[in-house]
């Protein structure tokens, strides 16, 4: 073997070299200039969590939580029967009114974090093809990459023009034409905001039913919803009002406590559908995780009682609707603009292409940014590509996704100094 073929040393030995994903990576590189959680001096413009303090108008933060004898030993691998039931309910309570077919408790899996819920859904699919959008969350490249030998990613490309939406039309003509098993889509959509509603999110679920395709609905925003005004929008948006038969029909839901209830750090999440499908994702977390943490779900139940819930995500949709008019406003004095407005999440997805030369590109203005203090996620994380084969001039540079998820007053420290960094040059 010549010097040109010998291993390169590593003291990741047998590891190979893991990316971060974007959120990620903007945090890593804010911590080597000395950001961490909550510093006074920082704003993080690009966190992909909701602001978890006290709120206007929602209730108290629960600080304690009283344990059972039984909270000590392991719990079932699908989640405690009491919070299955209960998260069940919140659905039919919402969605289901007046329909016969109900959700009950063996239609729910809850698992440690939305990102473990998708993870199990997609080790249990069967194998064949599995469609994707772009620009859509990070997360699912290596989530879909790690089963790309037996997956075959198709991929769905949202067009400016459509507002980087796929139109229920293009994606019925991708099913058929690829022979498309199942289909995952985050909605509201990270990073775009935008969201999927009403006949056409109607659409979607009928194309799944029609194709025997598994949907798999991404709705961990699906109470950060807002008006053609900009206000707060009258309620939440699911898949699961769409549904036919809850045990027939091959519609997998995944939300969680993350972000419309402001508790990511409580790492609780479920996925809803058919009993069948919840049977095999539950065996497949026997093997990925044993099952979530029963303390969690202990706590997990009284954040879902009813009035306390819609307390919670009234007050969110008030607070998040001003949060994001106050963003739009300030991007717009700078010339950054979306697509589309959002209608959905805490995200705005704007382009910068029409900024001066060494800003407009999303690396540079994260770069300069963070010379400020002030965080944001560069586009090119969410052009998902699971098998890390299209060339690598990426579509997104000139787009940033900036998150309104920080309090108001961190948020508006945040904006006014890339405001300051504009008139600069």
């Amino acid at each position: 073997m010549s010097s040109e073929q010998q291993p390169i040393a590593s003291t990741r030995g047998s590891f190979r070299e893991v990316p971060y994903m974007g959120v990620i990576w903007v945090v890593h590189e804010a911590h080597k200039r000395g950001f961490y959680n909550g510093h006074p001096d920082w704003s993080n413009l690009g966190q992909g969590q909701p602001e978890v303090g006290e709120m206007a108008g929602a209730p108290p933060r629960l600080m304690d939580v009283a344990l059972q004898p039984g909270d000590h030993a392991y719990g079932p691998l699908g989640g405690t029967d009491e919070l299955r039931q209960l998260i069940a309910e919140h659905y039919n309570r919402l969605y289901r009114q007046g329909k016969s077919s109900k959700y009950t408790r063996d239609n729910v899996s809850v698992a440690s974090g939305g990102r473990l819920a998708l993870t199990r859904v997609v080790a249990a699919l069967a194998d064949g093809a599995l469609g994707y959008q772009v620009p859509d969350y990070t997360a699912y490249e290596d989530l879909i990459g790690y089963h790309a030998h037996r997956l075959r990613p198709v991929l769905l490309t949202g067009r400016e023009e459509n507002g980087f939406r796929v139109p229920a039309t293009e994606l019925e003509q991708s099913v058929r034409d690829n022979g498309v098993r199942a289909f995952i889509y985050s909605n509201p959509c990270n990073p775009t905001g935008n969201v999927i509603s009403g006949g056409e999110l109607e659409r979607y679920c009928a194309i799944g039913r029609d194709n025997a395709c598994s949907m798999i609905h991404d709705e961990f925003y699906s109470h950060f919803i807002y008006s053609a005004d900009g206000g707060p929008g009258s309620g939440p948006v699911s898949a699961a009002a769409y549904v036919d038969d809850v045990e027939q029909d091959p519609q997998i839901i995944i939300d969680g406590l993350t972000k419309s209830f402001r508790y990511p750090g409580w790492r609780c999440g479920w996925a809803l559908g058919p009993r069948e499908m919840i049977e095999a994702i539950n065996r497949s977390s026997s093997a990925i995780d044993g099952g979530p943490s029963r303390i969690v779900q202990r706590a997990a139940l009284e954040v879902l009682q009813p009035a306390r819930a819609e307390q919670e995500t009234t007050a969110l949709r008030q607070v998040f609707a001003r949060k994001r008019g106050i963003m739009l406003r300030m991007l717009a004095e700078m010339g950054i603009e979306p697509a589309l407005a959002p209608q959905g999440t805490f995200y705005v997805w704007a382009c910068i292409a029409n900024l001066p030369r060494g800003l407009n590109d999303a690396d540079d203005f994260f770069f300069r940014a963070i010379d400020k203090k002030v965080m944001t996620v560069p586009g090119r994380f969410f052009n998902v590509d699971p098998r890390h084969e299209r060339d690598s001039e990426h579509p997104y540079k000139h787009w940033v996704r900036f998150s309104f998820g920080p309090p108001e007053d961190n948020m508006v420290m945040g904006l006014t100094r890339l405001q300051e960094m504009l008139r600069e040059g």
